[in-house]
């Protein structure tokens, strides 16, 4: 693992634009104040939320086959049937 780069509180101030762009390329840091570490400037993990079309499409060619009928089974055989009826005394 290698060592972060520090910065000084003063140059996380000073030079501030050029500190977030590095973060936003993945670089991390950590900010000192008076020669004390005080805590580390890292990029966020980003999560995809979609997936594009393309991709889903590509994914679904390759997926196992579905039977609906041995979904509906064990559907069946999993869940209670009856109904209960909530206000019966």
């Amino acid at each position: 693992m290698t060592a972060q780069p520090e910065i000084t509180q003063r140059d996380l101030r000073t030079r501030s634009r050029e500190i977030m762009d590095a973060v936003q390329h993945g670089q991390s840091f950590t900010v000192t104040r008076d020669g004390h570490h005080i805590g580390e400037l890292v990029p966020l993990r980003r999560r995809r939320r979609f997936v594009p079309r393309g991709e889903f499409a590509a994914m679904s060619r390759t997926a196992p086959d579905i039977s609906v009928d041995t979904f509906r089974a064990d559907q069946d055989a999993t869940a209670e049937q009856e109904l209960d009826d909530r206000y019966a005394r």
